[in-house]
This record gives C-alpha cells, structure tokens and sequence, in this order.
C-alpha cells in the first residue's frame, strides 16, 4: 500500500520534519510455531509486519488489516506483547518519523504467504531459533518480547 493519503496531506504542510505517528506490528505465529517475516523495499531487512494506523482506526483492526494486505494471510490476534517508541527513522525521501508502536502476538488461521504489496520484496516463514541475520532491530526486540509466552505486554518504565 502506498503512502496513506492522511500522511501525504501532512507532509504537503510539514515536509520532512519530524513526525510522529501511531503504528502497529505483528508477530504471526503458524501451526509449527514458525514466525512470518517480510523483507522491506524501503531498506531491504527482514522485519515483522507493520504499519501505520489510518485516523480513528483501533489498533487490533489495524494489525489484522496489515497481515493481510502485505502477507496475505488471514490471523486471529492472540495478545498485546509489548509496546514501544522507535527510534527516529529517516526514509530515503528524506522524511523523519517517529513511532509509537503496539506488537500484536497473531495465530495465523489461512491465506498462502505471499507478497501482497508493493512494500515488501518476499515473504517467508522462520523458525525462531534460525531467524535471518539481516532482521530489523525493531523486529528482534518485537519477537523476543513475543516469543517469551508471557500474559502480561512488555514496555519500557523509563
């Protein structure tokens, strides 16, 4: 999907200056406990799904959604893992931004993975204990806190 429109508009006002959004990410589980990753076209990592929440969206609804339009698989959301603010991000266009991310733990329930969109350049399933070595350090932080089987969501209290 490309740039939603809402961030289009606001970067016509700002330009590249920083901004800070919402965003959403999730860890997909399958059967065999495997973990689904996409490889970004933005800088050419491996990362969880994720994405930027439309205005008025629930973050739930917003999880679900990005499976499915980047992966094309169905998932049932099991859990918040963790929630956390990404560094400042600088895009190849110049643009900054600023996440305040909430990771998702999902159960995948259908859908062949695939590349869905124009955002990713392959998708494919793990198993966590051989996961890629060009995986994005959100992501490593967002599958250990999800990885971990713990009923309670992880945040940084400082």
């Amino acid at each position: 999907m490309p740039i939603p429109e809402f961030i289009v508009e606001l970067r016509e006002k700002i330009g590249h200056a920083p901004l800070w959004l919402s965003g959403v990410s999730v860890v997909i589980r399958g059967d065999e406990g495997r973990v689904l990753l996409t490889r970004r076209a933005d800088n050419g990592l491996w990362a969880v799904v994720s994405g930027v929440l439309e205005p008025g969206e629930e973050p739930a609804s917003a999880a679900v959604r990005e499976a499915k339009e980047e992966t094309g698989v169905d998932a049932e959301l099991v859990r918040i893992t963790s929630v956390d603010v990404t560094e400042p991000i600088t895009y190849p266009n110049g643009d900054i931004t600023q996440y305040l991310d909430v990771c998702f733990l999902a159960r995948w329930t259908g859908g062949d993975a695939h590349v869905a969109d124009d955002e990713n350049l392959e998708v494919a399933w793990f198993e966590p204990d051989n996961l890629p070595s060009d995986l994005t350090d959100t992501s490593r932080l967002r599958l250990e806190k999800a990885l971990q089987d713990k009923a309670e969501a992880w945040f940084s209290a400082s």
